[in-house]
């Protein structure tokens, strides 16, 4: 008896089968933009044997003005066709299905040619674009509907219609970006007409038998945005033209709501699927912050949702479906939100990738091979570097014995573990304990590491990490570390952190928190954040704002750059993070000269004026140096050794450079 029978039950979709309720959600992923199709059909083709039950696609531009960049990739030509084929030929050979999304980015599209409803200007690109005429609508509607014939002729079972996230579909839904007059603006029924419009004609493109996924956003998170009776009209018209199934968009990306980051509460927005559900008569999907099956398979048991969408999870494993349906679930690496290696390079113009599992996006070159020549391999440091390089090297039949100085695997991952927010920290160590012991790594814990312990292997790798760097201040004695702090050192109530990196972020959001996380709390969060109901508010927001709970502590987050605290964190979640320290009241400032730590607090200069900050405790995140002398240690006397996170390169706490570095080496040892 499966722990998961709602999760894994089959589903007709129309006229085509599904052997389960999960769908791997949408993904840009870069892969098609390379134009190496094999490395694209590889890609979807590990999902397929994983067991998912139905793929989508990244978004396909229908025409060059659509993409969401200039280059973006469609189905322009016969080669693409023939390309495309590929791909679905190796899904269905794996026994999945696959549909295409067909993604118009509308004033999203970040190029000159962009279009829209009406000229009004995106803050997330630079170009304003142009205002459609009749014959420019009509234009978009049979380029869409092309795109979708296109799909049938490349193999696909079908298309997905990205109808939300305040993509070109949705951007005509609502006031916020439709100004128009004529008859497509004005009345809700007339704003509505092009995406109904749009479905009607991509059933008739495909035929009945094809599916047909629209994605419906389901609350906007901007201003002026769908009410939720206009939601459910539009629902149950896409539904009349012809749809299969809803799935479920939530949030604009210009929203100042987080949406998919690791501080949003799991399964957050299933309330809405759950609502729009018993609205219509064809099966709705949900989606957003479902990461594990346990939470997949609660959300379909309650009713809230007939499938469940799960995105990211499936680049960090593959077999995601396959090992929840053996029993394995423990064995799932699991997806923490993060955003660094998937959207963060995305938006930076880079091949998506996954920080725990590098392989995603990379299975034709990065590949774990049985070794010819099995190894005693010596590993120490039990870091994120270390603890995958032991399992990648284990796994591939090498001998593999682990060291590290305290007592228990995970290194700094602890660290992060324990900021507010950064909880799904927990379940990724608790993956790599789980894949050590089932990899038959050995363990020797809680001693370091001397070179007389490492003579008798064949390979050595240092991954020993990092220390923190001193930064040279007068007094800095009196100074707590970030480590002391994250580890529950007592902390005053007023504070003053050196350093606004990433770590200097984190230690900022542990002290202005007390009691449970509001990630852990899902009402809370919805406070701090000014998520409202649709049914109150067009678009969702609450009409009394964020309400953030008062701040533990006063906080100080210095640096000595010159530029604006947080400028280099994450594209895609920095300004989550700077978001909610100014909701908390820290005081950011950059340009910052350390003069001393006295009794009184912290002396700074800035602007070439000196300043006492009147803080009880002192905070250095200033930064790491690696932490490598046993490496020196263990190559003076001939071993081979290898050095990598950390101990390699120090800058910042950088656990998606790390895990890579060691997944590499190991790969080739």
């Amino acid at each position: 008896m499966t722990p998961f029978p709602h999760l894994l039950a089959p589903i007709r979709l129309g006229d085509v089968a599904l052997r389960n309720r999960v769908v791997m959600g949408s993904m840009h992923t870069g892969l098609e933009e390379t134009g190496d199709w094999e490395r694209v059909a590889s890609f979807y083709a590990a999902r397929a044997a994983g067991g998912v039950g139905l793929i989508v696609t990244g978004g396909m531009a229908p025409n060059r003005e659509g993409g969401v960049f200039p280059g973006a990739a469609g189905l322009f030509s016969d080669k693409d066709i023939a390309n495309h084929r590929k791909v679905t030929d190796r899904v269905h050979e794996n026994g999945g299905r696959i549909v295409m999304q067909v993604l118009h980015a509308g004033r999203y599209a970040y190029g000159k040619e962009c279009v829209a409803p009406s000229a009004v200007k995106s803050p997330i690109s630079p170009f304003v674009p142009t205002a459609l005429d009749e014959d420019g609508i009509e234009k978009q509607i049979n380029d869409i509907a092309m795109a979708a014939a296109r799909a049938r002729e490349a193999g696909y079972d079908g298309v997905e219609i990205m109808g939300s996230e305040g993509y070109f579909l949705n951007q005509f839904l609502v006031r916020h970006t439709n100004r128009r007059t004529d008859g497509w603006g004005g009345s809700y029924e007339n704003r509505m007409r092009l995406p109904v419009e749009v479905v009607r004609r991509v059933r008739a493109a495909m035929g009945p038998d094809a599916i047909l996924i629209y994605r419906i956003s389901l609350i906007d998170l901007v201003p002026d945005g769908s009410s939720w009776d206009e939601v459910v009209t539009l629902a149950r018209a896409i539904e009349a033209a012809g749809a299969s199934v809803l799935n479920t968009g939530i949030g604009w990306h210009e929203a100042r709501v987080p949406t998919i980051a690791t501080s949003v509460p799991r399964a957050a927005f299933t309330w809405l699927t759950a609502r729009l559900r018993p609205e219509v008569g064809i099966p709705v999907i949900t989606s957003n912050r479902i990461n594990t099956p346990e939470v997949a398979e609660g959300i379909l048991a309650s009713g809230q949702a007939d499938m469940v969408s799960m995105a990211r999870p499936f680049l960090a494993d593959a077999d995601f479906v396959a090992k929840a349906a053996e029993g394995r679930a423990a064995e799932i690496a699991p997806c923490i939100a993060c955003n660094q290696a998937c959207l963060d390079h995305t938006f930076g113009g880079k091949l998506t990738s996954c920080l725990v599992n590098p392989r995603a996006c990379h299975e034709t070159e990065l590949t774990y091979a049985p070794a010819q020549v099995a190894k005693k391999i010596a590993v120490v440091g039990a870091g994120p570097a270390g603890m995958m390089t032991a399992i990648v090297a284990a796994e591939r039949g090498h001998a593999v014995t682990l060291f590290d100085q305290a007592a228990r695997v995970g290194g700094q991952l602890h660290l992060a573990a324990n900021v507010p927010g950064k909880e799904e920290f927990v379940g990724l160590i608790q993956w790599f304990d789980t894949m050590l012991g089932k990899a038959g790594v050995t363990r020797r814990l809680g001693a370091p590491a001397t070179p007389t312990d490492l003579v008798d292997f064949d390979e050595v790798v240092i991954a020993t990490g990092v220390l923190p760097r001193d930064p040279g201040i007068t007094g800095q004695d009196r100074a707590l570390s970030y480590i002391d702090v994250l580890n529950g050192a007592p902390v005053g109530r007023r504070v003053a952190i050196i350093g606004a990196g990433g770590i200097g972020f984190d230690v900022a959001e542990f002290l202005v928190h007390s009691g449970q996380s509001t990630t852990e709390d899902f009402g809370r969060w919805r406070l701090e954040w000014g998520v409202g109901d649709p049914k109150d508010v067009p678009g969702g927001l609450a009409a009394a704002g964020p309400q953030p709970e008062a701040p533990a502590r006063e906080v100080w987050l210095l640096q000595r750059k010159a530029e604006k605290p947080g400028r280099r964190l994450g594209k895609t979640t920095g300004w989550i993070h700077r978001a909610a320290l100014q909701m908390k009241g820290v005081k950011m400032l950059g340009g910052i000269n350390y003069t001393a730590i006295t009794e009184q607090g912290l002396l700074i200069e800035r602007d070439g004026v000196q300043e006492l900050l009147p803080v009880d405790d002192v905070i250095l995140c200033a930064g790491q140096t690696p932490l490598r002398v046993l490496a020196d240690d263990v190559m003076a006397n001939g071993s081979n050794v290898h050095v990598i996170g950390g101990a390699d390169l120090a800058s910042e706490l950088d656990a998606k450079r790390a895990i890579d570095q060691g997944a590499r080496l190991a790969s080739r040892l």
